[in-house]
C-alpha cells in the first residue's frame, strides 16, 4: 500500500515562508495529478494547488502569487513553497497523488498531514 509523507511544516511569522514536501514510500505508474488540500478544524478540506503531469498548475485565489506548486516526476514528490504568508493560512496540509495503474484504475493516495501555524 502506497503512503504518502508530507514534511517541511511548523511556525512561521507573518510575512515569512515555509516549503512543504510530499513523498511517496514506493514506486507508482502514474501519477496524473499532484495536489495541495488543507483543512482548519469545523472546515472543510479546500484545494489550495494542482499540478498536472504535463506541469499545468491551478491555484486557489487565496493563494495566487504567493504560492508555488512544483513536482519532481523522477522522484514522485510534490512541493509547495509558501511566501507571504497570513495568519489564515493556518491549517494542517495534505498532500494528494491522483493516480492510474497498470491496469487503468483510479486510486487517490492521501498523505498524513503537516500543520502549519502562521502566528507572531
Amino acid at each position: 500500500q502506497v503512503q504518502l509523507a508530507e514534511s517541511g511544516g511548523g511556525l512561521a511569522q507573518p510575512g515569512g515562508s515555509l516549503r512543504l514536501s510530499c513523498a511517496a514510500s514506493e514506486s507508482i505508474f502514474r501519477i496524473f495529478i499532484m495536489q495541495w488540500y488543507r483543512q482548519v478544524p469545523g472546515k472543510q478540506r479546500e484545494l489550495v494547488a494542482s499540478i498536472s503531469d504535463s506541469g499545468r498548475t491551478i491555484y486557489d485565489d487565496s493563494v495566487k502569487g504567493r504560492f508555488t506548486i512544483s513536482r519532481d516526476n523522477d522522484k514522485n514528490t510534490v512541493s509547495l513553497e509558501m511566501n507571504n504568508l497570513k495568519p489564515e493560512d493556518t491549517a494542517v496540509y495534505y498532500c494528494q497523488y491522483k493516480t492510474t495503474t497498470r491496469e487503468n484504475e483510479t486510486q487517490d493516495y492521501w498523505g498524513q498531514g503537516a500543520q502549519v501555524t502562521v502566528s507572531t
